[in-house]
């Protein structure tokens, strides 16, 4: 019953420059889209509904952008280098670096290359300034290599979803401002 209510075309309004919508289905299922700039992106999965809350499970498994193709412990410091058939997506890639409790955000530069020269790091997460999603993590605090190269996952262009819920009500969607969509007053009206 609740799918039902809630099934149906939705359109994001308010955003500008920003296209994106959803389709629900009442089997359950929903598809979306999202076209800014230069950047489109998609997903597709099931959702469930809880009361007004309506929870998204996308087909991409979140944390997965990222696949390490070589990692070795080589000189110091830390080195990352994002390896990619279209250059100019390996400079849109951001390090997310822990030390014990202590964050830091370094970016790569123009070549998709960080070098970092602290002393010990201990985990290490990417993620795509172009395609955020959930940052995916290339060091764990029992990986003791400081060189790591890696390449861009075709599921960059999807979205997980993971942790953005949406509110139904009034023939409306809405969330908080999330990863993708770092906005206020996300609403998806329905058609």
């Amino acid at each position: 019953m609740a799918q039902t209510k809630v099934a149906g075309e939705y359109r994001l309004t308010g955003i500008h420059d920003m296209a994106a919508g959803f389709t629900l289905t009442e089997q359950g299922t929903f598809e979306f889209f999202y076209v800014y700039g230069a950047v489109d992106r998609f997903a597709e999965g099931t959702y469930t509904v809880d009361g007004k809350t309506i929870k998204l499970k996308s087909s991409k498994e979140a944390g997965k952008d990222f696949s390490i193709t070589k990692q070795s412990k080589v000189g110091k410091g830390y080195t990352i280098k994002v390896v990619a058939p279209n250059p100019m997506l390996a400079q849109y890639v951001k390090a997310i670096v822990f030390k014990g409790q202590e964050k830091s955000v370094e970016f790569v530069n123009k070549k998709g290359e960080l070098h970092l020269n602290d002393g010990h790091i201990d985990r290490i997460y990417l993620q795509h300034e172009l395609f955020p999603d959930i940052a995916s993590e290339i060091k764990s605090e029992i990986n003791n290599n400081n060189y790591f190269e890696v390449g861009l996952n075709p599921s960059l262009e999807k979205v997980s979803f993971k942790g953005v819920d949406f509110t139904f009500d009034n023939d409306t969607l809405t969330c908080l401002p999330n990863y993708f969509m770092p906005f206020e007053n996300i609403r998806f009206v329905k058609h």
